[in-house]
């Protein structure tokens, strides 16, 4: 059985999934509506396994070592980096559903595109979720020890 005060299989698990989301918005990346609604999927999951490693370690950690609080802090930049990316990427999600609408509306082949393009959103996005491997990283190099049960 999983100790569950371990927390580097969901560190990997994290850091794999951030990384796969951040190639993913570096890629060949359209800002169609349908891709953006899952990738905001994806990087509120990825807060969620966070908060989720938060509150399995938190009654651990809380009465322990500052190395252990450090982890509990890590944690929450995290999650705070991977809702911060969703929020980008629904920030996103607007204009690109309203462009798409404005050309489907055009009577000519030019249209005049309105506000942020959704791509300056899916950058910041795409930085955000880089850091997060490297939190979790940072975490696994300075391993917490948690007390046993």
């Amino acid at each position: 059985m999983p100790d569950p005060t371990d927390p580097a299989p969901a560190l990997t698990r994290i850091a794999s999934d951030a990384a796969f989301l951040h190639r993913a918005l570096r890629g060949h990346f359209t800002d169609r509506a349908s891709t953006l609604a899952a990738r905001i999927g994806d990087a509120q999951q990825l807060a969620g396994t966070a908060l989720r490693l938060f509150l399995d370690l938190a009654p651990h950690a809380q009465q322990s070592s500052s190395k252990n609080l450090l982890l509990l802090h890590r944690l929450v930049q995290i999650a705070k980096a991977a809702q911060d990316a969703a929020a980008e990427l629904t920030a996103a999600l607007a204009p690109s559903v309203e462009n798409q609408r404005r050309q489907a509306d055009a009577r000519s082949e030019r249209v005049v595109l309105i506000g942020p393009m959704p791509q300056q959103f899916i950058e910041s996005a795409t930085d955000l979720l880089g850091h997060i491997p490297a939190l979790c990283h940072a975490i696994d190099r300075n391993r917490p020890e948690f007390p046993h049960r």
